[in-house]
């Protein structure tokens, strides 16, 4: 039984029984004479205080107001405090509004929505069975939008063709950039959620700010601090998550990690995205003394099913049209150099005739444009460094990304030493005037495909996609293909070009682990991490979709809330997700990489009487709204 916690003892005590019975006014009149003196007195203090910091602030100022330091920033408390603007952490923040909590989110950009508004509109979806909550009613409002002929500006809505969408679905799963932008805005303001942009991280000695293993405050490169119960780390490169201490590994496990055969080096394998045609790599054709052609590695490729630090590449995701009046010219980056393209050239000159590129079709004559064949928009081998870099090292490689790929563009539709064909079609599509307007019609994100990624007790594998190992503790399902973009491009033993990195597995749906976007609790107890969660380099290839960051992003944050409910009791002894939590169930802790799941059921009295409790107030749980937010209960009563 709980000990009942001990009375205080009353300011005004109660007099005497024989004193009481002869004088039954004196107890009041004690009262009312301690209580004035203790006014009295707390009065008298305050008034000292006040005149003495305004005395001290008209000599001068009070002691070391000139100097700030860290701790005498100004301090901005939520209940849970959201770093990273990604559409995990915006839904993140709405379902954490819906469950009544104070929250904030914090994106070190100037715009929010990361992918999802910037450019990656041909939703990558596996099974649109896996995707529910609050991410498919993202897809459901970006439907109501596109129902109204008001939204069809350059083509007809029956015109328009999607093999995502199936007929009479409530649902849109290609989309504008700019229609998605607007989604979001609407939806956060509907859901009051208070969003803080241009704030990064201060990545140097205490931007994280911890004690006794918990998240205290973080701070930012502008000196605000931001405190709060509950942390989440949702951005793409888990800054949150490496200042906080947590481990996380950068690159790919070698296939004996976690026992993969998909992870690793795979140059004996390398397929798809592939050349087709032997491309010579050296300035002077046939002589390895003259060097090697840009976009060529001189490193060797290393040994199959060895680990790397290499990462998958990265592009950004262009919205092109073919309207005229919407189109504008392919632009030429400032330092054009055509020599960066001479291998693209060679490879056209080899034979390999194809169109470098995958347009897929989005409303009103517009495209969400990713990579495709041997040498496209993917920038392979310039991003090694940009996972552990600081944000001045990352803004050089992003604008090291923008000038590759818009002077590919720009060679594409104008270079002599391109077939005709070729030139002919990129003359034909340009960027969209109406997306981006604020970044000359470039998409702001970098599609950063792959960063860190968490190392907790449980690590998302190959086998968990291929459910050879199935999770006690789902909270949200993957169903897209096992996908990795090539890692390199090397230089074979024969003296030709080849790309080596490139993976398409399909699976079906599977689990995914609460544990998984869930530190260690050694290492931190109050952060959860739903994008850079634990997961092996071939599992986070399938995981890594925006519609999936969604649903993890809800799912922490009901996670984050239910921890707070509880004032943490339970979050570090279950392995059940949050609504298994909620119930009283133990495990043990497992090694990260064995996946094995042994749990012990601990006494259910605690459960049983928060069942009861809600029962007692049928009709004050949290309810969802027609719009897909939570509500918090109206009224509490005996609810806890």
């Amino acid at each position: 039984m709980r000990r009942r916690p001990a009375r205080p003892l009353p300011l005004c005590p109660a007099p005497q029984r024989n004193t009481a019975a002869a004088l039954p006014w004196l107890g009041a009149v004690r009262c009312v004479v301690v209580s004035a003196v203790v006014s009295a007195v707390v009065c008298a203090v305050v008034c000292a205080v006040v005149c003495a910091a305004v005395a001290m602030l008209l000599a001068g100022g009070l002691p070391g107001a000139g100097v700030a330091s860290a701790a005498d920033a100004p301090v901005v408390t939520r209940q849970i405090v959201i770093y990273g603007g990604t559409s995990g952490g915006l839904v993140a923040g709405i379902a954490a509004r819906g469950l009544g909590k104070t929250v904030i989110v914090i994106e070190p950009g100037r715009h929010v929505g990361g992918l999802t508004v910037g450019g990656l509109g041909a939703t990558d979806i596996g099974n649109k069975a896996a995707i529910g909550g609050l991410s498919r009613e993202f897809y459901r409002r970006i439907g109501r939008h596109y129902s109204a002929d008001a939204a069809w500006k350059h083509e007809r809505r029956d015109a328009y063709e999607s093999r995502r969408k199936a007929p009479d679905e409530p649902e849109m799963w290609t989309f504008e950039p700019h229609v998605a932008a607007r989604v979001y805005r609407e939806w956060l303001a509907e859901a009051g959620v208070e969003v803080v942009t241009g704030e990064r991280l201060d990545l140097g000695p205490g931007g994280v700010e911890k004690a006794a293993g918990r998240i205290v405050a973080i701070r930012m490169e502008s000196g605000r601090r931001f405190a709060g119960d509950v942390f989440i780390d949702a951005t793409y490169e888990g800054d949150l998550m490496a200042k906080a201490g947590v481990s996380y590994h950068v690159g790919r496990e070698g296939e004996s990690v976690y026992g993969e055969s998909l992870n690793g080096i795979r140059a004996a394998h390398a397929r798809s995205h592939q050349f087709t045609h032997d491309v010579d790599p050296w300035v002077k054709p046939g002589d390895p003394a003259s060097g090697l052609i840009p976009l060529v590695s001189p490193d060797p490729p290393g040994v199959d099913g060895a680990g790397d630090r290499r990462v998958q590449a990265y592009n950004f995701r262009m919205c092109t049209t073919d309207v005229p009046e919407n189109r504008r010219p392919w632009p030429k980056p400032a330092g054009y150099d055509e020599k960066t393209y001479e291998l693209l050239l060679r490879n056209f000159e080899a034979g390999d005739r194809r169109v470098p590129w995958n347009p897929v079709w989005m409303p009103n004559r517009k495209t969400d444009t990713n990579n495709n064949f041997a040498v496209s928009t993917d920038f392979i081998g310039a991003n090694y460094a940009y996972p552990d870099a600081d944000h001045a090292t990352r803004e050089r490689i992003v604008e090291e990304h923008r000038t590759y790929q818009q002077g590919l563009m720009y060679t594409l539709a104008n270079h002599p030493r391109v077939p005709a064909e070729v030139r002919a079609h990129f003359e034909r599509l340009g960027l969209a005037r109406d997306e981006f307007t604020d970044n000359d019609n470039w998409p702001h994100q970098l599609y950063v495909r792959e960063a860190r990624r968490m190392v907790s007790e449980y690590v998302m594998t190959q086998k968990h996609c291929q459910q050879q190992v199935v999770p006690e503790d789902p909270v949200g399902l993957g169903a897209y293909n096992m996908d990795s973009h090539n890692c390199q491009r090397y230089v074979t033993a024969q003296g030709v070009v080849r790309n080596e990195g490139d993976i398409q597995v399909g699976v079906s749906p599977y689990r995914i682990a609460y544990r998984s976007i869930r530190p260690r609790r050694e290492e931190c107890e109050n952060l959860l991490v739903p994008v850079c969660l634990a997961a092996s380099h071939i599992a986070y290839g399938s995981i890594r979709m925006e519609p999936v960051f969604m649903v993890l992003g809800e799912s922490a944050a009901t996670a984050a809330a239910i921890a707070i409910r509880r004032r943490w009791r339970g979050w570090w002894s279950t392995t059940r997700p949050p609504s298994g939590a909620a119930r009283g169930r133990r495990a043990t802790p497992r090694a990260a990489s064995s996946g094995a799941t042994t749990s012990t059921t601990a006494p259910r009295g605690r459960g049983r009487s928060r069942r009861r409790s809600w029962r007692r107030c049928r009709g004050r749980r949290p309810t969802r709204s027609a719009s897909g937010i939570r509500r918090a209960p109206t009224a509490r009563r005996r609810c806890r």
